[in-house]
């Protein structure tokens, strides 16, 4: 994984972590999350992804400019009688979350202007301690069909550890990575759940109406845990959380009272497979894996100026060069900005899509990264 950041205070001796045995893991626990939760030990949960209902205080229908009508949030679990009985549910379940979390433990929250405000304020007054909000910028949002304000682009996720002086957990160098080697920034840009991964249910419409994207939770998850860590979705909808965490080695457990939903999630999450053991492994912690520029394997000799690398598809040819550029027609630049820009793609992890072949093996770049380190450690 991305460099573990550990800040602050130790965790306190006299607080008990609860054993995994004790946890539900996997499983979609069938009813209110407040209820739900309450049953859950102590300290025994290392991250809170939570989607909650917006209160998105509706009225009437919605329908674009031809009449047709705008399938939007209508359900009676994001109806509240008022802004005080919304304030008591919220105050409710994070109280639950604030004591399930261990003290490393982090929080996520999603929503948007309905909410997010009431939601951050009783965070704080809680004790939890805002990290970042996050502001997911949608670049595919939908219009304001009735042309009356501006068009809601963007969502809010606030991040959250368990107090001021509470340890949290950060993958700062897989985020890094993940941003083609720039520091991930606060505003995330990603389109919103649509296409063939937006679930239908049996009558054909979608699944549900505020289904978050994998690619959000990809994010968060990467970012903020580890492989083998337990993450709770609170409100699991259509089980994106559990399919996600999945995928990425954590174990899951998720709340959800509607039928419905758990239908949907529970067949999603069964097709789900999660990343081979080395697809994992090459996520590593700066501290677990000292970082190693290309220019150092060049220098040692391991991957030699001139020598030629090529994607697993030869697809294309790239010559190293003595600074540990590579050149390939008229691209130039490092292992990952010519990998990036070749295929067209946000971003590129050049270890992995480079290859050389040597005794008539072809093995990814990484393999002299890998001699490289061995050579360091003798």
């Amino acid at each position: 994984m991305g460099e573990l950041t550990l800040v602050r205070a130790a965790r306190p001796a006299r607080v008990k972590i609860a054993p995994k045995t004790e946890l539900p893991l996997g499983q979609i626990l069938a009813g209110d999350c407040v209820s739900e939760m309450r049953k859950l030990p102590d300290a025994s949960i290392d991250l809170v992804f939570a989607d909650p209902p917006y209160n998105l205080q509706l009225g009437g229908d919605l329908n674009r400019p031809d009449g047709s009508h705008v399938d939007a949030v209508t359900d009676d679990w994001d109806r509240f009688d008022s802004f005080a009985a919304y304030d008591a549910f919220t105050r409710e379940w994070l109280t639950e979350c604030k004591r399930i979390l261990k003290p490393d433990g982090g929080l996520w929250v999603i929503g948007s202007y309905h909410n997010i405000y009431r939601v951050g304020a009783i965070m704080q007054d809680l004790g939890f301690w805002l990290l970042n909000d996050i502001v997911w910028r949608k670049s595919n949002p939908m219009p304001n069909f009735r042309g009356t304000r501006f068009t809601n682009a963007h969502e809010t996720l606030l991040w959250a550890s368990q107090g001021e002086k509470a340890r949290y957990h950060f993958n700062y160098r897989a985020m890094k990575t993940l941003n083609d080697e720039l520091q991930m920034r606060s505003d995330w840009v990603l389109p919103i759940c649509s296409g063939g991964e937006r679930l239908k249910g049996d009558d054909g419409h979608k699944a549900h109406p505020t289904q978050k994207p994998e690619s959000l939770l990809y994010r968060v998850l990467l970012a903020t845990t580890e492989k083998g860590d337990v993450v709770l979705d609170p409100f699991f909808g259509t089980g994106t959380t559990g399919a996600v965490a999945k995928r990425l080695g954590r174990d899951w457990i998720g709340c959800e009272r509607e039928a419905a939903y758990r239908k949907v999630a529970t067949a999603r999450i069964a097709k789900e497979l999660p990343l081979d053991e080395s697809a994992l492994t090459t996520m590593q912690s700066a501290r677990s894996q000292p970082r190693v520029a290309f220019g150092a394997v060049v220098e040692a000799g391991l991957l030699p100026a001139g020598t030629e690398v090529f994607d697993k598809k030869r697809r294309w040819r790239a010559q190293v060069r003595a600074d540990g550029s590579l050149l390939c027609g008229k691209e130039s630049g490092s292992i990952h900005h010519v990998g990036k820009t070749l295929q067209g793609a946000p971003s590129c992890n050049g270890w992995t899509f480079w290859h050389y072949e040597r005794d008539g093996e072809i093995k990814p770049i990484d393999a002299a990264r890998q001699l490289y380190l061995l050579s360091v450690e003798d």
